[in-house]
């Protein structure tokens, strides 16, 4: 028996077996969709699914971002679909447009050109030649003004060693062949004359007596004509320049043969294309 005042304690939900009693419902649940449902199953129809409305969304998605560009067809931005042909050539130029919008430049690299200025098209052409010309700087069309011995130097060409002239024509060729005579023996050409003054063919007149030519007559004196060391007048540079010295137009002539008609000089090579043409012509 309890004491006056005191009440009785509530009983608790009944349990079976110490099962759990079921939460109560959210409080936060929408009760307008609850209700909804409810109607719904009692007239025997089930509830619409609500992920239904997202799969929706999400088809739509990929028909726009994965079906249309697969099919050529693009989105203008308008609410409309556009070809992809026509879209392509409504937005991209013409070919010949694309082609002809920009100029071709042929001027050297500002960088290249900042320290000593632009180039002009002649010292580009220049350029491009002496990377072709065996000889840089000599063109093999220039024919010296003067006479045989007093030839203007400034028409001759220097050769490789960077002493001894030649004409344009014959300073090309014979650079040209010392370029394969290079590449066989691994040197340059050795020579020991080459263009001769009408004052040096008088010295040497007066010293080598008969085996020189009558000053004024050398085809040195035209630039025509080279002696080389001795080293290239015996073995394998002999038969190398013999075998191929007449491919670039040098020859030793046949009166300087063994045999021919002048004295006996291996060593005298002469441009005979020239001499035939501008030079002393002298038979065997």
């Amino acid at each position: 028996m309890g004491l006056e005042g005191d009440e009785p304690a509530a009983a608790g939900p009944q349990t079976r077996r110490g099962r759990r009693p079921k939460p109560a419902p959210d409080a936060g649940a929408d009760l307008a969709t609850r209700r909804a449902d409810a109607a719904t199953q009692a007239r025997g129809v089930r509830p619409p699914k609500r992920w239904m409305p997202r799969i929706v969304v999400l088809c739509t998605l990929a028909g726009i971002t994965v079906v249309l560009p697969l099919t050529g067809n693009v989105s203008p931005g308008n609410g409309t679909f556009v070809a992809g042909a026509q879209a392509a050539e409504a937005n991209m130029p013409a070919t010949v447009d694309a082609v002809t919008r920009f100029a071709v430049v042929t001027t050297p690299p500002r960088a290249i050109t900042a320290a000593a200025g632009a180039a002009t098209p002649d010292e580009i052409a220049a350029s491009r030649n002496d990377m072709r010309n065996p000889l840089p700087g000599c063109d093999p069309s220039v024919r010296p003004t003067g006479t045989n011995g007093q030839l203007d130097l400034a028409d001759l060409c220097t050769l490789w060693d960077g002493h001894f002239q030649l004409r344009a024509d014959a300073a090309s060729a014979l650079a040209e062949l010392n370029l394969a005579f290079h590449a066989k023996f691994g040197r340059d050409l050795c020579l020991v004359d080459a263009y001769r003054d009408l004052a040096r063919q008088k010295v040497y007149k007066a010293t080598k007596g008969e085996i020189a030519a009558t000053p004024g007559k050398s085809n040195h004196g035209w630039g025509l004509a080279i002696d080389m060391c001795s080293i290239e007048t015996t073995g394998a540079p002999k038969k190398w320049m013999d075998d191929n010295g007449a491919v670039y137009g040098w020859a030793n002539p046949n009166w300087a043969l063994r045999g021919g008609s002048g004295a006996t000089e291996p060593w005298h090579w002469e441009y005979t294309r020239a001499v035939l043409a501008d030079g002393e012509h002298y038979t065997s």
